[in-house]
């Protein structure tokens, strides 16, 4: 179990199983949105409330990244995961308890939020370190796919099946998947200290490029969130669709962003800018072009399956490109960017909020496609020549 070179089969069982958690854990994220009305009614408690099961999520894993990545920093890996899938099953089960209460069912929320938080932070480093350094984007592109799953299919199955059979049967399901990873990572994934192996440091550290790295995360997740926090909205009042037309329309931004990052995880390694800065790109002409064209259907349906095929590859492509220039230890490098991530969904939130009794739906789309053009700028600054002061190579087994 000492490896650090497990069999071919074991090394693809173990990333199949991160996969598995990655869908899991963002399944369990966004679940209660579609479960709303059926929650709050069984819950007796309001709308808002229930949504703040899912805000208060995000702003656990934002500010939870971090300090647990610094705490957990010499705990081998393989114990650290599965207790975080330990926390992700029981936390499952629990709010899937027949007598649950609120505060009993938010309190697992938070403790799945900070299993969520961390295991972001490390299963890149994990995944990656079981493979050789020049596959590092095809197994970050591989985890994404297994996270923009969860859109695609995990989040309309457990609503469907929430609404056939009550909401807290998709809550247990979740926790059995949880126990499948949980067994596979507990058996197969070898046991190492976490500062071994190619994974644990950035391959070309850079502290400049680790900056801009993390301002454009936060800069185009803002704009993301500044217009699509209220996409149904925009696709109703500007777009005239339905109901029914609705959730079709967001089923193919998830088709989309299932699509984009299926395309983009291959090309991480060959071409690291570009598969950051072209995403970013098309985020832009999608928000910019919803507020410009969106009354027309088709446009505003191409437009919303370009912004999902931009969206998903941009975090992708952020975190292939903290593993390479992490000026430190990788794990505490991706909490910082999976806590600018979760910043700029609640920063877009609100900044979308505040504009939208001042400029209508449309102004959200065009403030997010003007953050998100900022975001590009920032992105494609040229590289500059490393110097000792931006490069910090740490000796193996250096802490």
């Amino acid at each position: 179990m000492g490896s650090m070179n497990p069999a071919r089969g074991r090394r693809a069982a173990v990333v199949a199983a991160l996969m598995l958690a990655a869908f899991t854990f963002n399944t369990t994220e966004n679940l209660p949105v579609g479960l709303l009305s059926l929650m709050a009614d069984d819950l007796r408690v309001s709308l808002t409330a229930v949504g703040a099961l899912v805000t208060g999520y995000g702003l656990a894993v934002a500010v939870g990244s971090l300090p647990l990545a610094h705490v957990t920093r010499s705990v081998p890996r393989r114990y650290l995961m599965s207790g975080l899938l330990a926390v992700l099953a029981v936390a499952s089960w629990v709010c899937a308890l027949t007598a649950v209460s609120y505060g009993l069912l938010l309190a697992a929320r938070v403790a799945t939020a900070l299993a969520q938080a961390l295991f972001w932070a490390v299963t890149g480093p994990v995944a990656v370190g079981l493979f050789p350094p020049e596959r590092r984007g095809r197994i970050i592109g591989l985890l994404s796919v297994g996270g923009s799953l969860a859109t695609v299919a995990g989040v309309p199955a457990g609503t469907w099946l929430g609404g056939h059979s009550g909401w807290r049967t998709p809550f247990a399901v979740l926790g059995a998947l949880a126990v499948v990873s949980l067994v596979t990572v507990a058996v197969l994934l070898p046991t190492s200290r976490p500062q071994e192996g190619h994974a644990a440091y950035g391959a070309a550290p850079d502290r400049r490029r680790f900056a801009v790295v993390l301002t454009t995360t936060a800069l185009s997740v803002t704009g993301a969130f500044t217009g699509f926090t209220y996409v149904v909205a925009f696709l109703d009042e500007v777009g005239g669709f339905g109901r029914d037309a609705v959730s079709a329309v967001l089923l193919a931004f998830g088709a989309a962003a299932l699509v984009g990052v299926t395309v983009a995880g291959p090309l991480l390694d060959r071409y690291p800018r570009a598969t950051l800065t072209v995403p970013v790109a098309g985020q832009a002409v999608a928000l910019v072009g919803l507020c410009a064209g969106g009354t027309g259907q088709v446009a505003t349906v191409v437009l919303i399956m370009l912004l999902g095929a931009s969206v998903a590859p941009v975090f992708m492509a952020t975190q292939s490109q903290v593993l390479r220039v992490a000026p430190g230890r990788t794990e505490t490098a991706l909490a910082a960017n999976s806590a600018a991530f979760n910043v700029g969904v609640a920063a877009g939130a609100l900044l979308g909020g505040a504009l939208l009794p001042l400029t209508g739906v449309r102004g959200t789309f065009l403030a997010g496609g003007l953050l998100t053009a900022v975001a590009l700028v920032v992105s494609s600054r040229p590289r500059q020549d490393a110097s000792p002061a931006t490069v910090d190579v740490p000796e193996p087994g250096v802490r």
